[in-house]
């Protein structure tokens, strides 16, 4: 980690309310045209860092003690201190939604510098795992989550949507990172409607009003036909497992499911004539 302390800054210690603990960290742009130079000129980025500091300090409407950040990020992997370690954020003005997320500025905008580089996104993730072991949760946002804004733009909250993954490895998502597509919750969906019913089916019914029976006339009343969908639900499941993350023991959801499965079919019998209820 390349950190630029508030010393190094020549700014006196941080003014802004202290807050030991938070949900996790949010990542920040700054919204508006930033220069190129950046990318060629580290001097440009401490210019810029300190002009976004003196702009707060100006702004008499949110009266902010600091700048609103508790870390920035250049395009050459510095860590830029702001408010730094225990220290409340001012990204959301004078609201009380600050006091859910420490924050983290990229030094991209809305036009000219829009795409971080790999290694600012190094220096964003050090920002993260930095505020994570001093009182973050695990939540890692983006600022337009919760709140009304385009913030942190379209490049860093694509990388925000993938976990805020370290360039160069893949960082496995927590269970509040988990974000899954339209088509896996779709068939997350699917299996639950079909699953559910078993878990506590003691299946007394005596004619096709019980959910188990219908869904057995479903299947044209045939062990074949049966057999076929139970593989097909196996396969989703063990498909879905995969891309869930690879924190995910694939054979053990599958056991696990066939095992349900398995138990809830030996309480009926299958014949050619079609299904008859079973006593239990």
């Amino acid at each position: 980690m390349k950190l630029v302390t508030r010393s190094q800054l020549g700014w006196p210690a941080s003014a802004a309310p202290a807050q030991a603990t938070t949900k996790g960290v949010k990542v920040h742009y700054e919204g508006t045209a930033v220069s190129t130079k950046l990318l060629t000129d580290h001097a440009a980025c401490i210019a810029e860092w300190k002009a976004i500091r003196a702009s707060h300090l100006a702004n008499k409407v949110e009266s902010y003690s600091d700048v609103a950040y508790n870390f920035a990020a250049c395009p050459h992997g510095y860590l830029l201190e702001g408010r730094g370690i225990g220290k409340r954020t001012g990204a959301n003005g004078n609201q009380t939604l600050n006091r859910a997320h420490y924050a983290v500025l990229g030094l991209v905008g809305s036009s000219g510098l829009v795409t971080p580089t790999d290694a600012m996104l190094g220096a964003i993730r050090d920002g993260i795992d930095l505020l994570r072991k001093h009182g973050a949760g695990p939540e890692i946002r983006g600022h337009r989550d919760g709140y009304a804004t385009t913030c942190p733009g379209a490049s860093l909250y694509a990388w925000v949507q993938k976990g805020a993954p370290r360039p160069g490895t893949t960082t496995p998502p927590t269970e509040d990172d988990v974000t899954l597509t339209v088509a896996q919750a779709k068939q997350l969906a699917e299996l639950h409607d079909v699953l559910v019913p078993y878990a506590g089916w003691q299946y007394r019914g005596k004619d096709e009003t019980t959910d188990a029976y219908a869904y057995l006339r479903g299947t044209n009343a045939s062990v074949k036909a049966l057999t076929m969908q139970i593989a097909a639900q196996t396969a989703a499941i063990s498909k879905l497992a995969q891309l869930v993350g690879s924190g995910v023991n694939t054979q053990q959801v599958v056991d696990a499911v066939e095992k349900a499965i398995a138990e809830a079919v030996v309480k009926v019998d299958v014949d050619v004539t079609g299904v008859q209820n079973q006593e239990s």
